[in-house]
């Protein structure tokens, strides 16, 4: 039986990830308390195969101590069950934002006299264990509930190259900062700039006008087949590492321009060389 433990920030889309993993034959409980898995599962693996795949979400308000988190873990593994543990997260300003736009209440905010940003914080320190823990860390803050879906797919589902890293090619603009969590960053601003020609300036990287004329100069088509031949030579070695999931950051001037193009032709590179399953986003492109 293949079982599966989804875990971490409110808001992170951990009922979203268990929804698609209930499309692809998971059966799935939310909110299911850190001291009732084990028994659960135990319950799951002695069916004789009747269940086969089980996907189980449990959160902060399943931790009523640390050491729940640890004997419950304990637990499955002495028993012999194995298991995955998948935790969602997602940084607080894009968690506080959700929460803004659905209205709904953390948590934990009670505790806070209703401040989201106070509950965010101290729930971050409790699962921190746990996400040191996971096998999988999937951050949500810039994918669409389609990018989620596709890392999940690539992660869990037999036939979605379950067994490949996720790489997240993130485009973005050095004016408004590089993200936070990418693993490895490159900087195409020593190319030119689509922005200084007139036509190119109100368009994007996924304008073909525009990306063809990033990759109409021999620096641009050198630089990415060097930067290409990097990925190639690296993704298998951080694979080898145990590394699940991979962020590389393509930045220039603004954004909108010569990182977009990179990021998808180089995401395109990736998905098709087999070796990951990789997911393209653009930090900054819609920005002024």
């Amino acid at each position: 039986m293949e079982l599966i433990l989804i875990s971490g920030m409110s808001g992170a889309g951990k009922s979203r990830a268990a929804a698609v993993l209930e499309d692809a034959g998971f059966y799935c409980i939310d909110n299911m308390p850190l001291s009732l898995i084990p028994k659960f599962a135990e319950i799951c693996f002695q069916a004789g195969g009747k269940i086969e795949k089980v996907a189980l979400v449990t959160d902060v308000r399943g931790m009523d101590a640390s050491e729940d988190f640890y004997d419950s873990l304990s637990e499955l593994k002495n028993a012999g069950y194995p298991f995955k543990l998948l935790f969602l997260d997602a940084n607080s300003e894009t968690l506080i934002s959700r929460y803004k736009e659905t209205r709904r209440k953390h948590p934990l905010s009670s505790r806070f006299h209703g401040s989201v940003a106070e509950a965010i914080d101290y729930e971050r320190e409790l699962m921190q264990k746990m996400r040191d823990c996971a096998d999988y860390v999937v951050d949500t803050s810039r994918l669409s509930p389609t990018q989620l879906k596709e890392q999940l797919v690539g992660l869990f589902v037999e036939g979605g190259q379950k067994s490949l890293m996720i790489v997240s090619v993130v485009s973005f603009g050095f004016k408004y900062g590089a993200p936070a969590d990418a693993d490895l960053l490159f900087d195409v601003r020593c190319l030119p700039n689509p922005y200084y020609v007139l036509e190119l300036k109100d368009k994007t990287g996924l304008d073909s006008e525009v990306y063809d004329y990033v990759f109409s100069f021999e620096d641009a088509n050198t630089f990415f087949d060097k930067l290409s031949d990097l990925v190639h030579f690296l993704i298998p070695l951080y694979i080898e590492e145990g590394k699940a999931s991979l962020v590389i950051g393509i930045g220039c001037t603004g954004g909108k321009h010569r990182s977009v193009s990179f990021a998808q032709r180089l995401n395109a590179f990736i998905n098709e060389s087999g070796l990951a399953h990789s997911v393209v986003t653009h930090k900054d492109i819609g920005k002024k």
